[in-house]
């Protein structure tokens, strides 16, 4: 993790939607008024209930769930300063997950606590194939506990040492990726402020296909495009000038970029120094030069690139988008479209085209299970085809990429598109697009594609069934009930009375509850399965 760095030169009330206001008088301003108002309330929690925004974050909380009753623990991945990285398996499902436990005897400071919940906090909200995915967390009286993906290809600085520098190609479709997270991240106002090959992990130990994570959010935090940051925190090498002045902008983390693809296609940093007071005056200057040996044989496009990326003034820093767009990137990944399966892009399309629900018990159960409780290899073909969608990069899919992608899977997939219209696919991409866009956001987010097109036998198996049962099950009853229903969705200040009409769908015995063998009947009803 960075640090607070010390630089150089420093010694109305809105109407509800869906309720008519005529309706605050009851009848034309007769009938019972207790019952009026009673009507007025469920509409009012059934206009809340159905206009909610599902999200994979929402499943996570700090749940009571006690580490060595879920979890057995494996072997240590890695120590650090606040705690241990242990390799872990889920006792119910055999999953395996690299689980951070953080001793709450280094987490005293206010400002330590605050940075480490604020990081579950940013994680819960961005959703993204290359950033960290959090499954879990929770904490007893001894320590904080963060569940994530294993993730197996170790730090990319590692693999700056092991290669000493990367071929133009390979050095293009690691930065894509940096690119793609950190544009997602500044589209939804948060900043990493501490971007570098450390905090960026190999997915697998694969080195044809790397995938990349940016992990370690401690430092992050949300911004607003009309004020600037003053935080001095990051790391030496890689900070930006415009930290050290202490305002700043989102552009810090490009400054970052920068930094990281100068050192994959030399193996240097721009700003170098025997300690991190010389580091940082060199930083401070903003020049760096392309006089070593290992640039002559770098491209022009290349150095462009890294130019727009530490220009010294935010302003005229290009942006993440932008960087995405630039001629270098297209040009070194435009051979970049994987092979896809065609038994597993078949069974995509089939599980997309049938995925119709208007319940949204339902569609949160699926959505826990799609991006909460699948493995990396369970996914990988499913990213193939998210990745091959998914053309300008940015890790969603908006209707435009819907409509392209939709047909080049089709006729990947052998159907003849030559009788479709366009008309007639933009209304079956439109009708895709309002079924599994399930945060009503106007994009297909990463775990919204993982949920609806995965397949269904191994989704709903009973294994995974009982875990997300489970996360409705607060209280370990047995039964679902209106309270648990409420503090899941956050709408908890509503009255439990109200959620009856929510509950009645799936109720089948009309015991004001769900048990298990109703979710279990509702998720296979909804899946056609």
């Amino acid at each position: 993790m960075g640090q607070e760095i010390s630089t150089p030169n420093d010694t109305k009330n809105e109407d509800i939607k869906g309720v008519n206001k005529k309706n605050l008088k009851g009848n034309n301003g007769k009938g019972d008024p207790k019952e009026n108002n009673l009507q007025m309330s469920k509409k009012i929690v059934q206009n809340s209930f159905n206009n909610s925004k599902l999200r994979p974050g929402m499943f996570i909380q700090n749940s009571n769930v006690v580490f060595n009753e879920q979890y057995k623990g494996i072997k240590i991945l890695g120590k650090g300063s606040f705690g241990e990285v242990i390799l872990s398996r889920d006792k119910h499902t055999g999953h395996e997950y690299a689980i951070k436990v953080i001793s709450k005897k280094h987490v005293k400071r206010k400002t330590d606590k605050q940075s480490l919940l604020r990081e579950v906090e940013l994680l819960k909200m961005l959703d993204h194939i290359n950033i960290m995915k959090l499954y879990e967390f929770f904490e007893d009286n001894n320590y904080y506990y963060l569940v994530s993906d294993v993730y197996s290809g170790g730090e990319l600085f590692d693999e700056i040492i092991s290669r000493k520098r990367f071929y133009e190609v390979d050095a293009a479709r690691i930065i894509k990726q940096i690119l793609s997270g950190i544009t997602y991240m500044h589209k939804n106002n948060v900043v990493h402020r501490d971007l570098k090959p450390e905090n960026i992990l190999l997915e697998t130990k694969n080195k044809e296909d790397m995938i990349i994570k940016i992990i370690d959010f401690g430092l992050s935090t949300h911004f607003e495009y009309s004020k600037k940051m003053k935080d001095k925190i990051g790391t030496a090498y890689y900070i930006a000038p415009d930290v050290l002045h202490g305002t700043y902008d989102e552009k810090c983390d490009i400054w970052s970029c920068g930094v990281i693809l100068y050192i994959l296609l030399s193996g240097c940093p721009p700003f170098n120094g025997s300690n991190e007071y010389d580091i940082l005056k060199k930083v401070e200057t903003g020049k760096y030069t392309f006089d070593l040996p290992q640039f002559k044989k770098i491209s022009d496009k290349a150095k462009d690139l890294i130019r727009k990326m530490l220009m010294y003034t935010s302003a005229v820093r290009i942006s993440a988008r932008d960087a995405l767009e630039h001629e270098w990137i297209k040009l070194m990944t435009s051979k970049d479209n994987v092979n896809i399966d065609i038994p597993s892009l078949e069974l995509s399309i089939t599980n997309i085209r049938q995925f119709q629900s208007t319940q949204k018990l339902a569609q949160a159960a699926l959505l826990y299970m799609g991006s909460k409780l699948t493995t990396i290899d369970e996914t990988k073909e499913l990213t193939k085809i998210f990745k091959r969608m998914d053309k300008n990069g940015d890790g969603q899919l908006d209707r435009n990429e819907l409509i392209i992608g939709y047909k080049e899977l089709l006729k990947l997939k052998g159907e003849d598109t030559s009788d479709l219209d366009n008309a007639a696919i933009e209304y079956e991409v439109d009708q895709i697009l309002s079924s599994i866009d399930l945060d009503q956001n106007g994009y297909i987010e990463y775990s919204e594609f993982l949920t609806v097109a995965i397949d269904r036998k191994l989704l709903l198996s009973t294994e995974r069934l009982e875990k997300a049962f489970k996360l409705f099950d607060k209280d370990g009853s047995g039964k679902i009930s209106a309270n648990e229903l409420a503090q899941l969705f956050g709408l908890s200040d509503v009255g439990s009375d109200c959620w009856k009409t929510v509950l009645k769908e799936v109720d089948q015995n009309n015991d004001g509850e769900i048990d298990f063998k109703e979710f279990r009947d509702m998720l296979v009803k909804m899946c056609n399965y």
